[in-house]
């Protein structure tokens, strides 16, 4: 099913909506020709994240640009069971998606939320994702391991998400626009890089999605908390080239960041950016140049 998205879609790219999990469908914006890669977006944004990347990779490659389960345009199933918005059944989502288009194997970047989606699809079908990129995160495990005294203060939503229902989707709910306007004012080095119609875009859809969203947040401090430790303890590694892209939280958070993603990645290039959080709308370059990179390895 085509989907319009009237002033938002990327330009040469259709605007579909795929099946996901279980029934979900997610939107996508697919373009171009070539080797598949999958781009996942992060918080609090849609796949319009990736227009300027995706229109650098589209020459060379079939790109693919969901909306994660719970954002966007895509389906946001009602939270019935942990693993509705557990990073397993949103990498499953991403999986079966590529499928539906007859990618059976394909390359898979990740920004924010989507590189823990990312990294879960990367430990669950070695066998489907050949290349995996990451921007800016650490895994589930690790990031609630380094987050420690007021420095934690950063992440100070991880905490008021992972509270048990009802209190934080009210908060969130009352002052939406002001909650996830902050982080895209606090978090970008270059806050020309969202313009006001983006900008605009990212709070009307997650001023529609909040119950969604912490629902993926609380997930977080739960049934992916498990996950990722049973594979640590099973000595899990992801199996293909990784490329982390990050900027240098372990020098603000004290700890080192190439340790904890040299330990789950063995093949890794760890690269640090003067952008902010927002990279691929930041320097599109940079981040183009590092998954095209990591697609020739």
């Amino acid at each position: 099913m085509t989907l319009t998205i009237p002033g938002f879609g990327i330009p040469g790219f259709e605007h579909i909506r795929l099946p996901g999990a279980d029934g979900v469908e997610l939107a996508a914006a697919v373009g171009g020709s070539g080797s598949p890669i999958v781009l996942l977006h992060g918080f609090p944004q849609t796949h319009l994240m990736w227009r300027h990347v995706a229109e650098r990779l589209a020459d060379v490659h079939t790109v693919i640009c969901p909306d994660l389960r719970g954002y966007g345009a895509s389906d946001k199933p009602a939270v019935t069971g942990p693993d509705v918005y557990a990073k397993r059944t949103m990498a499953a989502d991403v999986v079966t998606l590529a499928a539906a288009l007859g990618h059976e194997r394909f390359a898979l970047v990740g920004h924010d939320r989507g590189a823990l989606v990312a990294f879960r699809a990367g430990l669950d079908h070695p066998e489907t994702i050949t290349h995996l990129g990451i921007l800016d995160i650490v895994p589930t495990l690790d990031m609630w391991n380094v987050l420690r005294g007021a420095s934690a203060a950063v992440g100070y939503h991880l905490f008021l998400m992972a509270q048990p229902p009802g209190l934080p989707e009210a908060m969130i709910a009352n002052s939406a626009d002001a909650f996830f306007g902050s982080f895209l004012d606090a978090w970008a080095n270059d806050p020309t890089a969202i313009p006001g119609d983006v900008r605009a875009e990212y709070l009307r859809a997650s001023a529609a999605a909040v119950t969604s969203i912490v629902a993926d947040y609380r997930a977080s401090a739960g049934i992916d908390v498990t996950h990722d430790q049973a594979d640590l303890d099973a000595g899990s590694q992801l199996a293909m080239p990784v490329t982390v892209v990050q900027q240098d939280w372990g020098a603000q958070l004290g700890y080192d960041a190439a340790a904890v993603w040299k330990a789950w990645a063995p093949d890794l290039d760890h690269r640090l950016t003067r952008a902010g959080h927002f990279m691929a709308e930041e320097t599109p370059d940079e981040i183009a140049e590092a998954i095209q990179d990591l697609l020739a390895r």
